[in-house]
């Protein structure tokens, strides 16, 4: 595919400044440097844009894309750049297009139980101004208070409650969809069935930003719960704690969510928060959260999860019932990543996701890797659908040179076992982006990935639209 490309003359610069305003074109080095990287290491992937583009509408993005499709120039989308597989990098300069400033929300329909909102809402902004008419947005990512709906539909990003109520792709109606042609294309709308043609929606679901720019969505709406509670559950090893996982799925209780701890990424969590949990003689930690709208049905459903916790060797059952202790266990498991991140900024942050059946051979082989490679591996993330978050994390007393050699092989390792041994993926909900396009490649099958290669052409010939991620 094409990688070659124009750069943006004073003549085109001009024409983007009159597109969108001389105050929403950032051109000044130190003001666009925060669009160089997303959440990956800066160290490790930032390139720096040739100009930072903020519109306010879609007619603005169609007119732009129209001026990069002309002279050949890449165009990186960006929504919060709260992403963790280097998706929103501008690989190769050229333009950044950021939804930053198309934050509204444009329609909430309570007869049909949707909400239609611009790319750029934050997603807690989403769900605080519906929380009032008792709805919610189930398509609930971990970093919901930083991240954009653009985004979250970019990567179909999944999270804490995948378990129950899926990901953001479940709930995903209809789109505004601007190509790299800059046509402004509407996909879907405010019905729940359709096999009228292909359904183009669901491949800009999760395309991370490659095929199109997503700027407006209508989302299907669901009826919040009133009641929840959660279990903080020690097991004395990780091996024990993982392995009840499929056994509580098993009983016909779907809890919101089962999140994965072990005492390395729990110890980190508590170190970085300056909180205390009891973890004398603990290998790992099971989060199990349950709601729903009925007080006993949850009180019932929780003292079955928690028993069936102690007969399979938990050491305690701790209730969180009331929203300060939920919160402050919650805390722990949600800045797991930034605590990790403070020890050593250089790490490998991995979502694979396996069967769930197959998540209690998941970290015995975690184990051999880390004694293999000699470094720490901790791992916590979404048991319950067996999306775990593996971490690779670069020794401070290590050298880049022998962490630039362990990094590849380990995860060429981990991948190939992930995927050839369990038959998972490589990633859950971070998505590909500039970080795992090698490897997808190496455990694709060549006939897949060949569809993956005639799709991303036929969308984009010229491969202006966030160039060099996903594919190689």
């Amino acid at each position: 595919m094409n990688n070659i490309y124009n750069p943006i003359t004073t003549d085109i610069l001009q024409q983007l400044k009159d597109i969108v305003g001389p105050v929403n074109v950032l051109t000044d080095e130190e003001r666009i440097e925060n669009y160089s990287h997303d959440e990956t290491s800066k160290e490790e992937y930032a390139h720096m844009p040739e100009v930072v583009l903020t519109p306010t509408n879609a007619e603005q993005i169609a007119s732009i894309m129209k001026i990069a499709s002309k002279h050949t120039i890449p165009v990186t989308p960006r929504g919060a750049g709260s992403g963790l597989s280097g998706g929103a990098i501008p690989l190769f300069g050229g333009i950044v297009l950021s939804v930053e400033k198309m934050n509204k929300i444009l329609e909430i329909d309570e007869a049909n139980l949707t909400v239609t909102a611009e790319a750029g809402i934050v997603t807690n902004e989403l769900n605080e101004h519906l929380k009032s008419r008792g709805l919610f947005f189930a398509g609930y990512p971990m970093s919901l208070e930083t991240c954009f709906l653009g985004g979250n539909i970019a990567e179909n990003a999944g999270g804490g409650k995948a378990v129950k109520y899926g990901v953001t792709g479940r709930y995903i109606l209809g789109m505004e969809v601007v190509t790299p042609q800059g046509e402004i294309v509407n996909l879907g709308g405010k019905i729940t069935k359709d096999v009228s043609g292909y359904d183009l929606k669901q491949l800009y679901i999760g395309s991370e930003g490659t095929l199109g720019l997503i700027t407006k969505a209508t989302i299907k709406l669901l009826g919040k719960p009133n009641v929840a509670s959660d279990l903080l559950v020690p097991f004395a090893t990780a091996q024990e704690a993982i392995a009840v996982v499929p056994l509580i799925l098993k009983q016909g209780i779907v809890p919101t969510s089962i999140e994965f701890m072990d005492r390395s990424s729990t110890e980190m969590a508590c170190t970085y928060l300056n909180e205390t949990l009891p973890l004398d003689g603990v290998g790992a930690m099971l989060l199990i959260e349950l709601d729903g709208t009925d007080e006993a049905t949850i009180e019932r459903e929780m003292i079955l999860v928690g028993d069936l916790c102690t007969e399979h060797g938990a050491m305690e059952v701790y209730i969180a019932e009331d929203a300060t202790a939920r919160e402050r266990i919650w805390s722990v498991r949600r800045n797991i990543a930034e605590a990790i991140k403070v020890y050593s900024p250089i790490q490998s942050l991995e979502d694979v996701v396996v069967p769930i059946g197959s998540i209690p051979l998941v970290l015995p082989f975690l184990s051999e890797l880390s004694k293999k490679y000699g470094v720490r591996i901790p791992c916590y993330g979404h048991a319950g659908d067996g999306n775990l978050h593996a971490t690779a994390i670069k020794d401070p007393e290590m050298s880049m040179e022998k962490w630039k050699e362990i990094e590849p092989a380990l995860l060429s390792e981990l991948y190939a076992f992930i995927v050839g041994e369990l038959h998972g993926k490589i990633s859950g909900e971070h998505g590909i982006g500039l970080k795992r396009k090698s490897f997808l490649k190496a455990v694709t099958p060549d006939g897949e990935y060949e569809l993956f290669k005639s799709l991303k052409k036929a969308f984009d010939p010229q491969n202006i639209m966030n160039p060099g991620k996903i594919l190689v």
